[in-house]
């Protein structure tokens, strides 16, 4: 099979393109033909040897990946061959403790898919039999894989944890990212009210795009000082953010009382200070945030199959293409989501 292979950490001139022997499903397993790929920052993280979880090479990346159901592993008798599934991150266990406490979309039992275990970069990829989602019928491939993760986890921060409401303020930061542009559509979903920040005028006019009420460019603009201003000083009852060091902590303070941030990224900076008095005097609430559960999911699914939500999707790009599709990635020149196709 054709394949994205890292046989050393480095830059993107270490994504090679390369023939490689297809994988055959072990017991327990599915092999998946893929259709779609979704490229994410975690591929950018696994190629340069930063991701912190343990990578052997060579590696295939990829860790979000739509297609069909290929051949089944010895005791697997499903999903059938030809079912149109999506592959997902966390390789879970039905009898583990985080699935047990409804968690599954952060139990990798069996491993994650594009991190510790070969990914779906390829035209071919093995997944735990259960650990793929069936797809609607009316999704196509392209779609299901840009808004997978991107829209699974804007649900899952926005949603699950953030417990957005119709009438509330929601602060989207980072609204050019996937997380970001698929956050603005949850939220206005739900009858919120959403402020975008970006660190361009370009992101920001397409957020605008996406129903965003205000904007704020946190590049030359205060995140707090604007967030009041923009709530009559109220504050903003939920932030989703992605970004870490300084926009985090201006974030803090652009929350009103009783209100929630949930974060899922600090590629900006990991340690930022906090006041601790500020943070219980105004009952607020931060929650780290990791990955949408299978249920979640299936939903999110169905939805983007009623085109109730539809992620941002840059470009398309063969599989060919990676370096030019990770080049960009580095650089931060994308608006939603790249998608790879084999």
């Amino acid at each position: 099979m054709k394949a994205v292979v890292i046989r050393a950490h480095g830059g993107v001139e270490t994504l090679l393109y390369e023939e490689i022997e297809t994988p055959e499903p072990g017991p327990g397993e599915v092999l998946v033909r893929i259709r779609a790929s979704g490229i994410n920052h975690l591929d950018h993280d696994v190629r340069e040897g930063v991701s912190g979880i343990p990578v052997s090479l060579p590696h295939v990346p990829g860790c979000e990946g739509v297609g069909e159901v290929a051949a089944l592993g010895p005791g697997v008798e499903g999903p059938a061959p030809g079912t149109r599934v999506a592959i997902d991150f966390a390789q879970g266990d039905p009898l583990s403790e985080p699935w047990l406490s409804g968690l599954d979309g952060v139990d990798f039992t069996h491993g994650r898919i594009g991190a510790g275990q070969w990914g779906t970069h390829a035209e071919y990829c093995v997944s735990h039999a259960l650990s793929v989602i069936p797809l609607p019928d009316a999704l196509p491939f392209e779609t299901a894989a840009a808004g997978m993760i991107g829209l699974g986890t804007a649900w899952h921060m926005t949603v699950a944890l953030g417990r957005v409401q119709a009438g509330q303020t929601v602060l989207v930061n980072a609204a050019g990212s996937v997380v970001g542009s698929s956050a603005i559509q949850v939220a206005l979903l739900h009858g919120a009210r959403v402020i975008a920040s970006a660190g361009s005028a370009a992101k920001l006019e397409k957020a605008r795009e996406l129903g965003a009420a205000e904007t704020i460019d946190y590049t030359h603009q205060s995140i707090r000082d604007e967030a009041l201003r923009l709530t009559q000083g109220r504050g903003v009852d939920l932030v989703i953010e992605s970004v870490g060091g300084d926009v985090l902590r201006q974030s803090i303070d652009a929350v009103c009382f009783n209100g929630r941030l949930v974060t899922c990224g600090a590629h900006a900076g990991e340690e930022v200070p906090l006041n601790v008095i500020e943070l219980f005097r105004k009952h607020m609430t931060i929650h780290g945030s990791h990955f949408a559960g299978r249920r979640e999911l299936a939903h999110v699914f169905a939805l983007m199959a009623e085109g109730r939500l539809a992620p941002v999707i840059d470009t398309v790009y063969p599989l060919a293409e990676i370096q030019t599709a990770a080049r960009r990635t580095a650089d931060r020149e994308v608006f939603g989501k790249m998608v790879l196709v084999p």
